[in-house]
């Protein structure tokens, strides 16, 4: 048994990501203020888990701003608006997506911000055209997973899945489907996935919190296409798939189906599903589960975990 998280809390103890932000839009702080600002955070959050024993600690979990505005940076799906903007440096260009810019010259609004599922929070939703063009434009979760391998911990690179990252985009043409996308968009995953390999990256997790909506066929097949082709050219590198937020339900046959040497589950807000899942699931496949809540500040109930744990074990270990 392993433990790991899916990621850690970005914005600082004392909110100090918030902070050094909000300097740096002021002209208070500098990019190199800035820069450092985030590597310590980031090695604050390795540490905590390091020193907790944490098997495999989360990497590109941290962000200046938002993850998906991370992913979309990353894929180099960057609307046509904000293509002048590439002379202003990769953090300069981010933040104009978020905020917008305005100069002597330009005058150009942000991206959308909608709500992530049911919390209060928001993201950065991608925009999405019919000819759109990805490419491995930041190396950011290249980088941060070298920087925790030198640091000290076992790093587990995490990425919004493809086909979620295709649903919470928005197309802005009409007349096309953004998981038309899908094949154009799966180059660059193959890309950063063997990339991290090269690295020494063992495990990667694929965030994919749609496989717990409900989802109709085509976006069902969607997600068969995307895994048998990152599976096909992508070789050595363990995949999780980590959904939350509710359980499978519906899809549960689906998740199980895709060629992933792990599938993490919400047990803290779907926990009658663990039992289906084992029932159903391939001897072989690594059960993760979701056990503390990380979205109230309450102390864990570790006696209520523990069953959980202990149930999955003891069917792990009559499958054997």
């Amino acid at each position: 048994m392993k433990t790991h998280t899916l990621g850690y809390p970005r914005i600082g103890a004392k909110r100090e990501t918030k902070k050094i932000c909000e300097k740096y839009w002021s002209d208070k702080a500098t990019l190199e203020e800035l820069i450092a600002s985030g590597k310590e955070q980031r090695e604050y959050n390795w540490n905590v888990q390091k020193e907790a024993g944490i098997d495999l600690v989360p990497v590109n979990d941290f962000s200046y701003y938002d993850h998906i505005l991370d992913m979309s940076l990353t894929l180099g799906a960057i609307p046509e608006r904000y293509h002048g903007l590439e002379k202003l440096g990769l953090y300069d260009l981010y933040f104009a997506m978020a905020r917008g810019y305005q100069d002597s010259d330009n005058d150009i609004i942000p991206m959308e911000m909608t709500k992530w599922f049911d919390t209060n929070y928001h993201y950065i939703v991608p925009e999405f055209t019919k000819n759109q063009k990805f490419s491995f434009y930041s190396d950011k979760v290249i980088s941060e997973f070298k920087e925790a391998k030198a640091f000290g911990v076992n790093p587990k690179p995490v990425l919004t899945g493809p086909v979620s990252f295709l649903l919470l985009g928005k197309a802005k043409e009409k007349g096309f489907d953004k998981l038309e996308l899908l094949d154009s968009l799966l180059p660059v995953y193959v890309e950063i996935l063997n990339k991290l390999k090269a690295e020494g990256a063992e495990w990667v997790q694929f965030d994919e919190p749609y496989l717990s909506l409900d989802l109709n066929n085509k976006e069902k097949e969607a997600f068969k296409k995307a895994y048998d082709a990152l599976r096909k050219e992508v070789s050595g590198l363990n995949f999780m798939l980590a959904t939350y937020f509710e359980g499978l339900h519906d899809n549960t046959d689906l998740a199980l189906s895709l060629p992933a040497e792990a599938l993490h589950l919400d047990l803290v807000r779907e926990p009658r599903q663990l039992e289906m899942i084992l029932e159903k699931a391939p001897a072989d496949l690594i059960i993760s589960l979701g056990l503390v809540d990380g979205r109230n500040i309450w102390k864990n109930n570790f006696e209520h975990s523990l069953s959980f744990i202990e149930k999955a074990q003891k069917t792990k270990d009559d499958d054997k």
